[in-house]
């Protein structure tokens, strides 16, 4: 199969068609959720969190609660704790460079007592010192047996009642929930990494970077994830080795600038949509019009996308002006047309760490597709654990590795000299992009379905089963394949040809 670099160009007027109605079919779809929002407006707001809105006349749906969990927790402290990272990082670069790393360090574990207490560091500080112990071992089985171990305690009964019993809310233990959780990555990354190349220095030099790697503050609750080799490497560059163009002012007025639009569009989504409260009700997801039934679908991606960019994006512009390389940012989902493509661009952070650290050491593509199968089973498997292990993301796990491996094997098909001699002869390389991009629509419609389990549960994706595939199989799934097969036909254009 024809690589997507090498993808055929088609006429400006096809593509300047499809454009019009993908944009066209996202912006009547969220019309209709934004006119069935209203017309229940007064239903949802008394059996769910819709509160006074930021605008005068509207209300704003809290139902989503990674983004009021973490609005509310960046105006109580994470902004202020994040704006200080930034002052220290530049006072200490400015005028002595060499106390850069161990201020942060101080900074990052002081930052962490003030939020999560003593309680709740010592928690991590006991992984962090069992994690480097076994390590010194160098056999990454052990590691992996003990890091596994530690990310387990985050879900035994007792041991959560006590850590509750640490805080007067919820949400502060939530918090230690989520630290854990990102730690126990970092700690697997640098277990492994020790495990394989050790470092030069002695074990005390080894643990304050391991420290320094922990509670690194822009990245210490919610990510994104480097690994503990990129983070050691880029700390330590030279500063004439560095991107003078990212520690500017101007730098930071226009990524800032961004990632305050991208906040209110994030708003401006819950306050014109109420598609978290209306997916929470199996009574409305089952009398939603079908050209609402998308856009609720549509509005629960995008949304997840701009949030991302959010919280991403922020942590990600402090790191680059302490010139390290993040992940990039998550790609707009609505021209994603593929698991793979989902995987590999919407959390790059997570998806190089999965690589490194699971799928390439269990053999991945190197010794034919049953190892490329198991490795992707377990690096999924690992993804469905550290996310909690609940029966919805056991499904959504699931979705997710029979389509990387449905992709793989008809990749692999297409890629036989067999059969694209066959294709070569009697398709034009036109019409055989038409036809990626009619396969890439199945797989979307799939992908959709899949995060509509992972962003609402099992219901959702049940009843979004039964209406589109089977109840409205001719009147809903065919006119929504064809404009799948124009999001796809998008999608190709920008990875064959970015901007």
């Amino acid at each position: 199969m024809t690589s997507l670099a090498q993808l055929a160009p088609l006429p400006r007027t096809e593509i300047l068609a499809y454009w019009v109605l993908s944009l066209g079919s996202h912006l009547y779809s969220f019309y209709q959720l934004h006119r069935f929002s209203k017309e229940h407006e007064a239903g949802l707001e008394r059996g769910f969190q819709l509160e006074k809105g930021l605008v005068k006349g509207f209300k704003r749906d809290l139902s989503d609660f990674e983004w009021s969990f973490w609005t509310e927790w960046a105006k109580k402290s994470l902004l202020w704790t994040l704006i200080g990272h930034g002052v220290i990082s530049r006072l200490t670069s400015i005028f002595n460079p060499k106390l850069r790393v161990p201020a942060l360090t101080i900074y990052g574990l002081l930052a962490a007592s003030s939020v999560l207490g003593i309680k709740g560091v010592s928690v991590l500080l006991v992984h962090v010192g069992l994690s480097f112990s076994l390590a010194q071992l160098q056999k990454p089985a052990l590691s992996w047996c003990c890091n596994l171990l530690l990310l387990s305690t985050l879900h035994i009964h007792p041991l959560q009642e006590i850590q509750r019993g640490w805080y007067k809310t919820e949400e502060e233990y939530y918090l230690l929930v989520f630290s854990v959780a990102v730690c126990g990555l970092r700690l697997i990354s640098f277990s492994l990494e020790h495990c394989w190349s050790p470092a030069d220095g002695g074990g005390a030099v080894q643990l304050g970077w391991l420290f320094s790697y922990t509670f690194y503050h822009p990245f210490f609750y919610n990510g994104p994830i480097i690994s503990y080799r990129d983070y050691t490497e880029q700390m330590q560059r030279p500063a004439e080795e560095c991107d003078g163009d990212k520690s500017g002012v101007i730098y930071l007025v226009l990524r800032s600038g961004r990632i305050i639009l991208w906040w209110c569009l994030a708003e401006y989504m819950i306050h014109v949509m109420y598609m978290h409260s209306i997916q929470s009700n199996e009574t409305y997801l089952e009398i939603l019009p079908p050209w609402a039934l998308g856009g609720l679908a549509l509005a629960l991606v995008q949304f997840f996308f701009v949030k991302y960019l959010v919280l991403f994006g922020f942590p990600s512009m402090l790191a680059s002006m302490d010139q390290l390389v993040p992940p990039k940012l998550p790609r707009c989902v609505s021209i994603m047309y593929s698991f793979t493509g989902m995987w590999r661009h919407f959390d790059a952070g997570l998806y190089r760490w999965l690589i490194r650290y699971i799928y390439v050491p269990l053999g991945g593509s190197r010794h034919g597709l049953l190892y490329q199968m198991l490795s992707t089973g377990l690096a999924f498997g690992f993804v469905c654990l550290w996310h909690g292990g609940h029966d919805y993301l056991r499904y959504w796990a699931l979705m997710n590795w029979a389509g990387v491996v449905v992709e793989n094997t008809l990749k692999s098909v297409f890629a036989s000299s067999y059969i694209h001699s066959i294709v070569e002869r009697n398709v034009s390389p036109a019409m055989e992009r038409r036809c990626i991009a009619l396969l890439s629509a199945f797989s979307t419609a799939m992908l959709i379905l899949s995060n509509l389990v992972f962003l609402g549960g099992i219901h959702v994706g049940r009843i979004f089963w039964k209406r589109v595939f089977i109840q409205g199989w001719s009147t809903i799934a065919l006119p929504m394949l064809a404009f799948l097969y124009c999001f796809a036909q998008i999608g190709l254009e920008w990875t064959s040809r970015p901007p």
